[in-house]
């Protein structure tokens, strides 16, 4: 069987204070794009997984579809395996939920394969305690996304939308941002309201949008990496109507019009970053692909 596991952005990220679980209180927007790693699962005695290309992720047991399927195999009560082929082309480290979609895409996949007969929303659940962004990756689409991750909304959105995604060289660590986050005082001290994006995402306003979008890690992770700020200013200056950094960075989502002025947009800023994506957002999580 063979699965898409698709990138996520944030639209919006409001980050509160750090709870007793040790996970910030946080109130988002997220979209899953058309960026998507592909997983291949089959029928096994034991767990293994290999990586394309070799050395893109861990293949032991600190990768999230590792951990998901073990989650799921003490879900159900099978004493079966799996042997699972990732082929990555979601950058690791990059704010954009690689290892949660690829955890995501597990789940589903297998609970297909074993027919565990297991709901979306068990599973959304079950992702919980996997990663954070697990249970929206399991969903996909657009959604309002509270607490740690764990309660889901869905949003409605008029039409699709395009964006370039930009990823400047190197990597960040989620906990480094937010240790930087909390190091730099924690939450700016109003209450989350991603009403407006979720109203321009309603209507179909895309210059609402792009003066809605929103990132309280971006501060944190320009800290971390001098130059990251200059990325917002190379997707403005081409014509993207807004900019924002995905969840802990350092990839950035300039939003566009339309699918050809995504494409001006990317080319106009090619030089800024290792890698340039035109993506546009998807209406669900994981897809089957061919069984």
């Amino acid at each position: 069987m063979k699965l898409s596991a698709p990138a996520k952005i944030n639209l919006y990220l409001w980050v509160g204070d750090r709870r007793a679980d040790g996970f910030h209180q946080i109130e988002s927007v997220m979209q899953s794009v058309s960026l998507a790693d592909e997983l291949e699962v089959e029928p096994s005695a034991v767990v293994s997984l290999d990586v394309e290309p070799a050395g893109a992720a861990p293949e032991d047991e600190s990768n999230l579809v590792v951990r998901a399927v073990r989650a799921l195999i003490a879900a159900v009560g099978t004493n079966t395996g799996a042997s699972l082929r990732l082929t990555k082309r979601i950058p690791v480290g990059a704010g954009l939920g690689g290892g949660s979609s690829d955890a995501a895409a597990t789940l589903v996949g297998l609970n297909d394969l074993w027919v565990a007969g297991v709901s979306r929303k068990a599973l959304e659940k079950l992702g919980a305690g996997v990663g954070s962004d697990v249970p929206f990756c399991v969903r996909g689409g657009t959604a309002a996304v509270r607490g740690a991750g764990e309660a889901l909304a869905p949003l409605a959105v008029r039409t699709p939308l395009w964006w370039v995604i930009g990823m400047p060289a190197g990597t960040l660590s989620t906990a480094d941002v937010y240790e930087r986050f909390d190091a730099l005082g924690g939450r700016r001290g109003d209450e989350a309201d991603p009403s407006a994006v979720a109203d321009a995402l309603a209507r179909g306003d895309m210059g609402h949008l792009g003066a809605s979008l929103r990132n309280d890690l971006e501060a944190a992770a320009e800290s971390l990496v001098d130059g990251l700020g200059s990325a917002r200013t190379a997707l403005l200056d081409a014509g993207a109507l807004g900019a924002v950094m995905s969840g802990s960075g350092p990839a950035w989502c300039g939003l566009a019009r339309d699918e050809d002025h995504a494409l001006e947009i990317a080319t106009a800023v090619e030089r800024f970053f290792a890698r340039v994506w035109v993506v546009c957002s998807l209406e669900r999580g994981p897809r089957i692909l061919d069984r």
